[in-house]
């Protein structure tokens, strides 16, 4: 299976580390023209050096997505520069935990409630809005949402609101699906295990101890983790032609659970 997208315009959000830089870079080595975006510029600045070493052209700019107005502003941009003026394939995989960590149910601030969600559905929401008119006018375009096993079941976090965000970014890409695909636009969702791809997931790891690992492990049918390329080979299949009659599905890349 050759996949390439030579003259394609990508975003990918939350590219500084972990999955979002095996994303970037994976269209990157297939000739795409990548926008990336980020709050970490040091990091986001490497992952545009390996795409540029890629030979692939890389736009980075920090951007905070839980602001609509700088999410429309980013993609305005990436639009403006691409050939066919809109993008041809938007990948969602901003999220994560923010630093919280589980809780009881009545110990969580509304704060720290509506941060998560922000982060992990309301970003994913409001960077489609901003995408979907130029896809529709193209009539064609590809929407990845990176959602989480979390989103799936019970979260290996204890966050609730982590769950419910995942959970409820699985069901905006199946509502996405029926609402966009007349225009040949496919709205799918990655929803990865446990993969020690940036520093809250490797404390994470750490924090359950050689026996909690042990654990996790043996729950995976090939009792090993993941990698962020695995995470991006599945984001690259969605991208592609040959998923083009696929959509409103959820991938589980997680090792067999």
């Amino acid at each position: 299976m050759n996949i390439e997208f030579n003259s394609k315009t990508v975003i990918v959000t939350g590219a500084a580390h972990g999955f979002g830089r095996a994303i970037a870079l994976a269209f990157a080595q297939r000739g795409a023209s990548v926008w990336a975006c980020d709050l970490l510029s040091a990091e986001l600045a490497e992952t545009r050096r390996l795409c540029e070493e890629a030979g692939a052209d890389c736009a980075v700019r920090t951007v905070d997505v839980t602001d609509r107005s700088a999410i429309f502003a980013f993609v305005r941009e990436a639009e403006a520069s691409s050939k066919g003026h809109h993008i041809d394939i938007l990948v969602n995989n901003a999220g994560g935990v923010l630093g919280q960590v589980g809780r009881p149910l009545e110990e969580v601030t509304a704060e720290e409630w509506h941060a998560i969600i922000a982060v992990n559905l309301s970003a994913a929401f409001f960077f489609a809005q901003a995408a979907a008119p130029g896809m529709k006018t193209a009539r064609r375009g590809r929407i990845i949402n990176i959602s989480s096993g979390a989103g799936l079941g019970p979260s290996l976090t204890g966050i609730q609101a982590y769950a419910a965000a995942k959970a409820g970014q699985i069901n905006l890409s199946r509502q996405l699906c029926h609402e966009l695909g007349e225009f040949n636009i496919t709205v799918n969702n990655i929803a990865p295990g446990f993969v020690r791809s940036n520093p809250t997931t490797e404390k994470q790891w750490q924090s359950y101890g050689e026996e909690g690992q042990k654990a996790l492990l043996s729950q995976i049918a090939l009792k090993r983790l993941g990698m962020p390329e695995d995470i991006a080979h599945g984001v690259l299949f969605f991208a592609s032609d040959y998923a083009g009659w696929i959509s409103g599905q959820v991938l589980s890349v997680d090792g067999g659970k």
